[in-house]
């Protein structure tokens, strides 16, 4: 499985294109470098000025395609994880199943929650969930839909340290078994380290680097990145 996207946007400014495979790509960049506008615009909450999104060989926009957000099965965790906060935890996870009687749907998001190891939390409110089960809600949300490809906007940015160690090998783990398609946002170094993944970096509106962490450690293109790996 794999994917191409090419993104033109004027506000905010972004002219990107990035590729991948079934895998995550880890995201990163300095505040307003259009981060989270490029998960969006994939996502098909923004739409820009000119471009083209495919995934597994499926165009999702381009010049004579635009597909709508309800349609494109991308799974999008905002920061901040958008539970709802009057839905208990089953049914923010059936959220975004259309089809079929609510039974069924709150059937399939059960399933989800048993496979990411959170059945216990179906009858809470999002409320009375720690960070790191608010995050586990978030994330099965978005694959009960069984997505084409995972967005994470700093998934584990709101939780403690102690919360985000465990929180980080579980994502990781979770996502080179998922085998599909993944763009995780993240400030911390300790995150892309721990997805194995390669990096792209964000300034501006334009890829800067691509590459391993070991090769930006090696030879950073821009401060922001010499600055980012040294942490």
């Amino acid at each position: 499985m794999s994917w191409r996207a090419h993104i033109v946007s004027d506000v905010p400014p972004l002219d990107v294109e990035l590729s991948g495979d079934a895998g995550p790509l880890a995201l990163v960049g300095p505040n307003g470098s259009g981060k989270t506008t490029l998960l969006r615009t994939l996502a098909g909450a923004r739409r820009p000025r000119s471009g083209r999104v495919e995934v597994d060989g499926v165009p999702l926009f381009g010049p004579d395609v635009d597909v709508p957000i309800e349609a494109r099965r991308m799974g999008y965790v905002p920061q901040g994880y958008g539970l709802f906060p009057h839905l208990r935890v089953v049914d923010n996870v059936a959220f975004g199943l259309r089809d079929g009687p609510r039974a069924a749907r709150q059937a399939a998001a059960s399933r989800m929650l048993e496979a990411l190891d959170c059945a216990h939390l179906a009858r809470r409110w999002p409320r009375r969930l720690s960070g790191g089960e608010q995050q586990r809600v978030a994330l099965a949300r978005a694959l009960v839909i069984e997505p084409r490809m995972l967005l994470l906007d700093e998934p584990l940015a709101a939780l403690d340290a102690t919360t985000r160690r465990a929180v980080r090998a579980f994502l990781a783990g979770h996502l080179r078994a998922l085998g599909r398609p993944s763009i995780v946002v993240t400030h911390d170094v300790r995150d892309v380290a721990a997805l194995d993944a390669p990096v792209c970096v964000l300034e501006g509106g334009q890829i800067v680097q691509r590459g391993s962490l070991d090769a930006l450690r090696r030879d950073p293109a821009t401060d922001f990145v010499a600055e980012f790996v040294a942490l």
